[in-house]
């Protein structure tokens, strides 16, 4: 369908606060069919703000709190003026948490979402994935003597083809493994560990966008990551390293990689 103006941000912002015309809401249903990515990003904001809505809903309901009360704070007036600004103070404090919240809100929210796409999303989930699993005292579902089976549970779900690389040369083993889930669908998840409590983990999954992409190294909290692409395969190696220490591993590991690809 095309429509008179393209869509923009504020849009389709405007279609998840339900802000929109009916022709506009019809433009925008239309637009978004036909690019499923942003549909399911919006279908996520949507779900957020619904929990946020139902999570906060008794805090809306909740009375007044007294010092706001507007027949208190006029009774209070005719008090000794220090009583009168320590009312006012709250006042003012309530009125520019308000005023804050609605101005500054969408800001916080875009410095604190995590990357929806690309390379830095997949780094992103791996650090999620590593601190959900390696602190575990079995952090794996299919150990590393069942690697085959990893290998073919893995590729399956996948639709491609995995291996698993040999990281020994640089002081890890290979544990074992498990598939954990992502915004952008089923990934693989390899742990490696030390001997001595240290552990790495290696994040690979299909890309729906940049599809070879050379490594980026970035730190995610007390995490450092070395994340790349190839052939529309993402790897994102993480670990409690420094990144020159990282960097390296990771090279020997998409060495191999692209090998078996």
């Amino acid at each position: 369908m095309t429509t008179a103006r393209p869509i923009t941000e504020d849009d389709l912002q405007a279609f998840v606060d339900k802000a929109l015309d009916a022709r506009r809401q019809s433009e925008v249903e239309a637009w978004l069919s036909q690019h499923r990515e942003v549909a399911d990003r919006l279908a996520a904001d949507i779900r957020i703000r619904e929990s946020l809505r139902a999570a906060l809903q008794p805090i809306a309901e909740e009375a007044l709190p007294p010092e706001l009360n507007l027949q208190r704070i006029v009774e209070r007036r005719r008090q000794p003026i220090q009583g009168w600004r320590r009312i006012h103070s709250q006042a003012a404090a309530a009125i520019l948490l308000l005023v804050a919240g609605g101005a500054g809100g969408w800001g916080l929210r875009d410095a604190q979402e995590p990357p929806r796409a690309g390379i830095a999303a997949l780094a992103s989930e791996a650090g999620d994935s590593y601190s959900v699993y390696a602190a575990d005292t079995r952090p794996v579902e299919i150990f590393a003597d069942n690697a085959p089976q990893l290998v073919e549970w893995a590729s399956s779900r996948l639709q491609r083809r995995v291996s698993i690389p040999d990281l020994s040369a640089s002081g890890f083993e290979f544990i074992g493994g498990r598939l954990v889930p992502t915004p952008h669908g089923p990934a693989v998840l390899y742990m490696f560990d030390d001997g001595d409590g240290t552990r790495l983990a290696l994040l690979s999954r299909r890309m729906k966008v940049e599809q070879d992409a050379p490594m980026r190294l970035e730190d995610i909290g007390d995490l450092a990551s070395v994340s790349w692409a190839v052939k529309g395969i993402g790897y994102s190696l993480v670990g409690p390293l420094d990144k020159a220490i990282l960097h390296p591993i990771a090279d020997t590991a998409r060495a191999q990689l692209n090998t078996a690809a």
